[in-house]
């Protein structure tokens, strides 16, 4: 990812925040014009898959379900924040990787589960977290969907740098740099 490029370029000179925008509110799984709507959807991922080579966009060729929204995940991707933090990017990443790679379905607690596993992260433990602090996460990834509307954020990806700047849409990682570079820049004036 992008991100792990930035990472990778500025060290300690960038600090990565994953934040929630919601997306698909409201969708259910198991609806089968539903489903049949969201696979033709997934075939639009072919074009990021172009911008974004170190990520892997597979259009759903799976029985499995679409996910019910993006909630859930979010949920998920704060528990683990909270309960392994050395393994959130990893989750993360996971999380994205299931979705647009493996098309499983990222808003079953048995997905997450399985997801913590393979990270390294005592599968009950965490799931059991998720559970106990469901609502806190919700509303967290609630008030940031709402925090990124007031930001004027419409669509991800969006960048936010020096939590004021939007970079909306996948760019390019010399435009990502190029923008970096001139607020370390002028911090440093």
């Amino acid at each position: 990812m992008r991100v792990d490029q930035i990472e990778e370029r500025f060290g300690d000179q960038v600090r990565v925040e994953w934040r929630a925008y919601l997306l698909r509110p409201g969708n259910e799984g198991g609806d089968p014009a539903k489903h049949d709507k969201f696979v033709e959807y997934t075939k639009s991922w072919q074009r990021p898959q172009s911008a974004e080579p170190s990520l892997a966009f597979r259009p759903w060729a799976t029985d499995n379900a679409q996910p019910a929204g993006s909630l859930p995940a979010h949920v998920a991707a704060k528990a683990m924040a909270e309960f392994a933090p050395e393994a959130e990017a990893p989750y993360h990443r996971a999380l994205m990787d299931a979705y647009f790679a493996e098309n499983r379905t990222i808003s079953d607690p048995e997905v997450f589960g399985d997801l913590a596993a393979e990270c390294g992260v005592d599968r009950s433990g965490f799931l059991g977290h998720v559970n106990d602090h469901q609502l806190r996460f919700s509303q967290a990834a609630i008030d940031e969907h709402n925090q990124a509307i007031e930001h004027g954020i419409t669509g991800v990806p969006t960048v936010l740098l020096d939590r004021v700047l939007p970079v909306q849409g996948a760019q390019d990682f010399a435009s990502y740099e190029h923008w970096i570079q001139r607020l370390i820049d002028r911090r440093a004036s």
